[in-house]
């Protein structure tokens, strides 16, 4: 399989983010999914893939934590669109014997607690929709902090055993900006407050000028540990 990823990569390394994903759509028919979390970048990839040929599966995860703003927005995205965004949601007992056993902001306690109320509340719902799949999309880029500064724009996630691409992972900010305002594409009310990567509400802040794009997510644990573990390293 590595073989093939370098092959891939060397494949692409010139291509642009729509010919990617034409590609991947039409080679991987009706088993490529992208996982949406109505970011910035992934507002870019949305409009994308509204504009190719082959349907792909795209869903987000409602952990249950979310902020207002960011199902506004995938109300707008559907209706813009015309795109049927599936929902997952994490299994109800779960969430409740967690509660019940360390509190509804168990995360703030420890870092094992936030790992914790992550797995259930999204890497769980996370197999969940991946299932059946070979490809999954994603929004990464390597700017935005130090856990993802080595993503390739193609990889072999082993954890989920599913070829990932990245189609932004070289883009910076300011291409993401500029794209989104060429095309006109719908964002969260939430950027324009401070809000560059947005979660959880608990789990998220607005940043400071001059912060880590990502600084404002899990922001009391160190900067190697702050993935949810959805793009985690295995």
């Amino acid at each position: 399989m590595q073989d093939k990823i370098v092959a891939l990569n060397r494949k692409f390394k010139d291509t642009t983010p729509e010919e990617i994903l034409s590609w991947f759509a039409a080679e991987f028919e009706g088993k490529t999914a992208f996982s949406t979390s109505l970011g910035a970048e992934d507002q870019v990839i949305t409009h994308m893939l509204a504009g190719i040929e082959k349907p792909v599966k795209m869903f987000t995860l409602d952990t249950g934590r979310l902020f207002q703003e960011t199902y506004d927005l995938l109300d707008i995205t559907r209706k813009k669109y015309t795109l049927d965004i599936e929902v997952y949601f994490p299994e109800t007992t779960r969430v409740e014997e967690m509660v019940r056993t360390k509190g509804i902001n168990l995360f703030y306690e420890n870092i094992e607690n936030r790992q914790l109320c992550c797995r259930i509340r999204k890497i769980e719902p996370l197999k969940r929709a991946l299932q059946g799949m070979n490809v999954w999309i994603t929004g990464m880029r390597a700017e935005q902090s130090v856990t993802r500064a080595r993503a390739d724009l193609i990889e072999w996630d082993a954890g989920y055993e599913i070829i990932k691409v990245n189609p932004l992972i070289l883009w910076t900010a300011e291409m993401v900006w500029l794209y989104i305002r060429e095309w006109k594409i719908p964002v969260s009310d939430l950027h324009a407050k401070g809000y560059p990567s947005i979660g959880c509400l608990p789990c998220t802040r607005s940043i400071q000028p001059g912060e880590d794009v990502r600084s404002g997510r899990w922001w009391w644990e160190l900067p190697e540990f702050k993935e949810c573990g959805l793009h985690k390293k295995h």
